[in-house]
């Protein structure tokens, strides 16, 4: 696999009060023949992030043909999971809806932040979203205590699926607090309520790694193709690839991933948060650089077949 990168789609000039810094992580959804969607989180001058979209041609995903001026998606009321920030990880259609899972963020006292996965609900195409509730969909529990979080979610037949992070444990790293979870797999009945706690699917491979970012799965025929971010103590994001026949045992083939940090520029330091969108004739990876979104996302276009 081989990915020819076409350069930075976007990032906020600043110019709107609740979208300063950031752009990430980068979200697709086909809103019509010609344009494509992407919903991310933009920051504010305090880097508490609300959800809005850029939207772009899907023939040519560097020409922008519009950007929200408003969120779809605010952060939730004081005390809430979400009262510091919201993040997209997954829009899906459910019959006549859109369902957005999303990440919700709180600060803590004696760990830095939580994290843990909502969901809310459009009714007008994608133009605003409500929770569907004030709480997590997958809120903490004894096993996954501080993050059960950036979902990709999946309708499958009669119930829905979901690989997401997960993890109760804190690392030092260069006198940095820096959170440690795998990923993971859980199913529901009707997306809304899930189990306490799911099966890890994809575990580290050495001390240096310690966080998976936000899993995108794509079933190409059968063989299921999971792309992911790798954080690691040594050199931050870079993104990893795996296959796996029914979901749950996956064989890593990071190396054949085929997309790499640049010699210079946005993504020359690390590259995080893959989506990816298949066209007729041509196939999307959208991405996260440097700072993991504080530089805007771009995309690379597949040299050929998988």
């Amino acid at each position: 696999m081989k990915w020819q990168k076409k350069g930075r789609v976007y990032v906020p000039d600043g110019s709107m009060w609740w979208a300063k810094h950031y752009a990430f992580p980068p979200t697709p959804h086909v809103l019509d023949d010609a344009t494509l969607r992407i919903y991310c989180t933009f920051c504010d001058e305090n880097i508490v992030g609300r959800v809005g979209y850029v939207d772009v041609l899907r023939e040519d995903p560097r020409t922008i043909v519009r950007v929200s001026d408003t969120p779809v998606l605010d952060i939730g009321d004081a005390g809430t999971f979400d009262e510091n920030g919201v993040l997209p990880t997954r829009v899906l259609e459910v019959e006549d809806e859109l369902w957005m899972y999303y990440v919700g963020y709180q600060l803590g006292h004696r760990v830095k932040y939580f994290q843990f996965e909502g969901l809310a609900v459009s009714r007008d195409g994608g133009e605003t979203f409500v929770r569907r509730q004030r709480v997590p969909v997958t809120d903490r529990s004894d096993s996954e205590l501080h993050h059960r979080t950036s979902a990709f979610v999946r309708f499958s037949g009669d119930h829905f699926e979901m690989w997401y992070v997960a993890g109760d444990e804190w690392i030092d790293v260069g006198g940095k607090p820096l959170p440690r979870y795998n990923l993971r797999y859980a199913r529901s009945a009707d997306g809304v309520t899930w189990p306490s706690s799911g099966q890890v699917v994809l575990d580290f491979a050495d001390d240096d790694e310690h966080a998976f970012g936000r899993p995108w799965i794509v079933d190409d025929n059968g063989t299921q193709r999971l792309f992911y971010s790798i954080r690691t103590r040594s050199k931050d994001y870079r993104l990893g690839y795996a296959e796996s026949g029914d979901g749950l045992d996956w064989i890593r083939k990071d190396d054949e991933v085929g997309i790499d940090v640049s010699a210079e520029g946005w993504d020359s330091e690390s590259l995080a948060y893959s989506s990816i969108v298949q066209e007729p004739d041509k196939t999307y990876l959208f991405y996260n650089g440097n700072q993991r979104g504080r530089t805007g996302f771009g995309y690379a276009i597949l040299d050929e077949r998988w």
